[in-house]
């Protein structure tokens, strides 16, 4: 039970004591019953459920039978769309059976059934309450509206106890105060009643002692952090002093740093590691949790570490101390046999038991038959080959710190520990096997735990413990020139555009912003989790451009949708008066302008021969005069500036390319049409130059003067070009600088140059056989490319390392991020 007490700590805990109840301040938590077992304020739920549906340990345990009942339960959720704060709650309603309560605003719940045949609804009256119930499937849901809130739950029995209780629920004072203060900035707080939950964690352990559960602590609050790689939750847990609480061993002491791990073999499945800076008082709050009343043992005043080390099938105890001369004289006075190993002693002793009976309950079950000492720490272990692997572990220098379970856990952890449990995924798996119950340990055994990174930590504070619980991937080695996956992440469906990369004001990094087939835009961070999404009226026309329309360093996004020309601020919403809409549809993609760089935008939104240009508080501007063309625009109309002057160009459906003044006026006259190939028009080399269908490619200088020069493409090829590059996609040859690679048979898609710390590197897609390839300026491959990847790619250095990423459409409905080191 050693290990599973270490591991409920910080898993299974709750902030509270058995404090004088009061009413509930928060409006939500007033109309929830009193003995929940779990609570969890979610501050964003957007952000809550996406953290959770990409995170790859979750997809990793979704065939378990625990996880399935949890998803069965909460099943009605799926039906539902919250706004963006809620409490969803979890109580016992029957022998290890729990049901959820979810409250909210009123108004914030949206039922999405109108596509759903199998189901029910019908309205219930109780003690004058009115309640609904949904039968979807197999899901059953109750939902009730009181005083402003709408509280939707899987029990019947529980939405009529809380029509009871009238928004009037008594709760621990601690709890509440807790509850106020939680951190919002987090996607959701947790708040576990250990008492309440016990329950459920008795179900699934072999030894059903619910007692030695409940007593571990009383209450813990601890924030959700989740991306895709890492699964977190960090808080406080609190326990009363007048109880005999698990956490309280370590009250009154100061954590020191943990090393265990330097001991322990780098094959070891996991380490655990309780340290105090003072025994005496660790000996006193000892005899207060085991109810005894044992005179402190002066033996053990230097011992300010206990370690257990396991390794397969074994264990050792490790006692870390600052001097070694009380314990040497009791070690050599219990000596009954010796031997001599890789020049260190193994001491054999006769009395075998007193360890567990010394450090009850961090040590149970535990006989020390051997003993070494390296440095000033005393290694015990059952057998005398426990205790040679360690010494020569320690001796060629291959420790557990060295191990990359360690080293990845050692970014999430406090310098210093009163309790700390790193664990690989086989030290899980023998965890599981040894404490619960044979169908959950079985189930996780499929999981590929050993690609993870277990870790539990425990830091005393004055009169309560820092928290820390996490579960993370474990990086590879990274060498250089190496392109490696930074995350993925599904969206809700399939993908309707091409990721792109926006710069996040607040932090100067980037983000990636993206839509998908049901209109909703996403914003997602640096580290996969998404910011919000916006379902728009329709599909995203182009490039969504990014703006500092208040100049204040603030920056918006600005595009066009259908019927729609919009600019959301950083939350997602919209920037009055940018909310245009514009009958009939058929937009182009939006083009922004800025003249003199200073900000004074000019907005472009065309729309068959119409054309629309608005200034950045989106009033029309009226000495634009190009308001009717010819024919209809057929991309967005670009801006170049060539020595002070500024050059507005329209590719028109008839073949007319349309250069002009800022005021709309011609500024060149291009007499010759143009069958424009599906390439947008570029300044290459001072002229504008766009090429036809026939591959022919087309040039006019400022003063007016048309070249043309036959590169004999085909139809669908594709153009890139900057100042002084030129990139060319014709079949499967690709053309820099006049510089030809042949590639493999395939469909690509046009180049995209990307100019990033002087460096040129220019970037293909093959749709066919979902490869992504990159080159520098001479046409030459980047190292490690191809990488899969099925759309046009957006290249930038997100977080400011000066190493690249990538971002590209993965499978159908998901999208890729790739770190180029």
């Amino acid at each position: 039970m050693m290990r599973l007490r270490a591991l409920l700590i910080t898993i299974l805990i709750v902030v509270g004591s058995c404090s004088p109840e009061k009413k509930a301040s928060d409006p939500l938590l007033g109309h929830l019953p009193p003995n929940a077992a779990l609570l969890i304020k979610i501050n964003d739920f957007t952000g809550f459920k996406s953290q959770l549906k990409n995170q790859t340990f979750l997809s990793a345990i979704k065939s378990t039978g625990l996880y399935n009942a949890i998803s069965n339960t909460c099943g009605g959720l799926d039906y539902l769309n919250i706004g963006p704060e809620a409490l969803l709650s979890f109580y016992e309603v029957g022998k290890e059976r729990f049901e959820f309560i979810l409250a909210t605003n009123q108004g914030a719940i949206n039922f999405n059934l109108d596509d759903i045949g199998d189901k029910t609804i019908e309205t219930l009256q109780y003690e004058g309450a009115t309640i609904k119930h949904y039968a979807v499937g197999d899901s059953n849901f109750f939902m009730l509206e009181q005083d402003g809130k709408t509280i939707v739950s899987s029990s019947q029995l529980l939405i009529e106890n809380i029509v009871r209780l009238k928004g009037k629920s008594q709760l621990p004072k601690q709890l509440v105060k807790l509850y106020t203060n939680a951190d919002k900035n987090k996607t959701a707080n947790f708040f576990f009643n250990l008492s309440e939950v016990a329950p459920l964690i008795v179900s699934q352990l072999k030894n059903k002692d619910v007692e030695n559960v409940q007593r571990f602590a009383d209450h813990a609050y601890l924030d959700l952090e989740a991306s895709q790689d890492f699964l977190g939750l960090r808080g406080v847990t609190m326990a009363s002093d007048s109880l005999p609480n698990w956490v309280n061993l370590f009250q009154g002491t100061t954590p020191l740093s943990n090393r265990t791990a330097a001991i322990a073999p780098l094959t070891a499945n996991a380490i655990l590691s309780f340290t105090f800076n003072d025994y005496a008082r660790f000996a006193t709050n000892q005899n207060d949790y085991l109810d005894r009343t044992h005179s402190l043992d002066t033996l053990f005043n230097a011992v300010e570490e206990i370690g257990v080390v396991f390794m397969p099938s074994k264990k050792a105890v490790v006692l870390n101390t600052f001097g070694t001369e009380n314990l040497s004289g009791f070690i050599n006075s219990n000596k009954v046999g010796t031997a001599d190993y890789q020049g260190r002693e193994i001491i054999q002793l006769g009395s075998t038991n007193w360890l567990s009976e010394a450090f009850n309950p961090l040590v149970n079950n535990f006989e020390a038959q051997f003993c070494t000492v390296i440095e000033n720490a005393f290694v015990f272990g059952q057998d005398i080959e426990t205790i040679q692997t360690l010494i020569s572990n320690y001796a060629s220098g291959a420790s557990f710190d060295k191990s990359t379970t360690y080293k990845t856990a050692l970014q999430y952890l406090a310098n210093e520990s009163s309790m700390l449990f790193v664990s690989t995924g086989t030290g899980i798996e023998e965890f599981l096997t040894e404490e619960f119950e044979a169908a959950l340990a079985k189930d996780l055994k499929n999981a590929k735990l050993d690609e993870y990174s277990f870790a539990a930590q425990l830091v005393a504070d004055d009169d309560f413990f820092h928290t820390n619980f996490f579960i993370a991937k474990i990086e590879k080695a990274k060498t250089a020139n190496s392109v490696s996956p930074l995350f993925t992440l599904q969206l809700d469906t399939d993908l309707a555009t091409d990721p792109q990369f926006v710069k996040n004001h607040r932090t100067n990094k980037q983000e990636i912003v993206v839509q998908d087939q049901d209109n909703f835009l996403y914003l997602i961070s640096t580290d996969g989790k998404v910011l919000w999404k916006k379902q728009l009226e329709g599909r995203v026309q182009g490039r969504i451009h990014q703006v500092d329309l208040y100049r204040n360093g603030k920056l918006q996004l600005a595009f066009t949708t259908n019927n729609q020309f919009l600019i959301l601020d950083r939350n997602g919403e919209i920037v009055e008066p940018f909310n245009k809409t514009y009958e009939g549809g058929n937009l182009n993609g939006l083009a922004v302008f800025d003249y003199d760089g200073r900000k004074d935008y000019r907005f472009v939104v065309t729309q068959g021969t119409k054309v629309y240009m608005y200034n950045r508080k989106g009033d029309i501007v009226n000495g634009f005069k190009y308001t009717e063309t010819e024919s209809p625009v057929i991309a967005p109309p670009k801006h170049f500036r060539i020595g002070k002057k500024d050059y507005l160009v329209f590719q028109l459906e008839n073949g007319q390319l349309k250069i002009r003044h800022r005021a709309g006026q011609d500024r060149i006259k291009v007499s010759q049409k143009i069958d424009f190939s599906n390439n947008k028009v570029f300044l290459y080399k001072n002229k504008f130059s766009v090429t036809d269908k026939k591959g022919i490619l087309y040039q006019v200088a400022s003063n007016g003067k048309l070249t043309t020069t036959n590169f004999n493409l085909s139809a669908d090829h594709g153009m890139f070009a900057t100042s002084k590059t030129l990139a060319l996609m014709n079949d499967n040859e690709l053309s820099i600088k006049g510089k030809k690679v042949a590639l493999e048979l395939g469909v690509y898609t046009a180049p995209k140059i990307f100019y990033i710390y002087d460096k040129i590197y220019v970037s293909i897609t093959d749709l066919q056989s979902q490869k992504i390839y990159l080159f520098d300026s001479q046409a030459r491959p980047m190292a490690n490319f191809p990488v899969f990847g099925s759309s046009p790619i957006d290249l930038a250095d997100i977080d400011n390392d000066r190493k690249l990423e990538l971002v590209a459409k993965n499978q159908e409905n998901s999208l890729i991020v790739y770190n180029l080191n």
